[in-house]
């Protein structure tokens, strides 16, 4: 079974999937506050984000780490609306950016999405480390029997069955 990184279409798809996300983001009455005005590198640390955690190439954490990620969340006090809303825009950049339609791929994206915001949120209202969420490397999301070297303590999204 391919890695939910193969399956999307490798970092050349992941990168159109997150510009065309990161497009509407900047739009958003929502969720722009959050973002600013933009960086220019932010595309690319999506990138590399999402193709690390759907078991691509390990350049996130090889490059920035995860405390990057928990650096760039502390303080913005990411409210349940744009959570949700963040998980809203993600969801149609799917469509917009032609990712692949299969269901199983689909629910394994909204799973990694929904958890994904979650941890983000909890770290953005934490104002000690011991309220930040536990994680502290990227999770490996898994799909359909798409489990292997699990890293210790790596979450994982087993949807459908092999």
């Amino acid at each position: 079974m391919p890695s939910l990184y193969e399956f999307a279409g490798g970092e050349a798809a992941l990168h159109r999937l997150e510009q065309t996300f990161y497009d509407s983001v900047l739009a958003d009455p929502v969720l722009q506050p959050l973002f600013g005005a933009g960086r220019a590198s932010h595309v690319d640390h999506l990138t590399a984000f999402t193709a690390e955690s759907f078991g691509g190439p390990d350049r996130f954490s090889r490059e920035l780490g995860f405390a990057h990620l928990i650096d760039v969340h502390r303080g913005l006090k990411i409210t349940d609306r744009q959570r949700e809303r963040f998980v809203e825009l993600y969801l149609a950049a799917l469509d917009a950016a032609d990712m692949p339609t299969d269901p199983d791929f689909r629910q394994a994206v909204r799973e990694h999405l929904e958890f994904g915001t979650r941890v983000a949120q909890q770290n953005s209202h934490a104002t000690t480390d011991d309220e930040l969420h536990p994680l502290r490397e990227v999770p490996r999301w898994t799909w359909r029997g798409d489990q292997e070297d699990l890293p210790e303590g790596a979450r994982s999204a087993s949807v459908g069955r092999s």
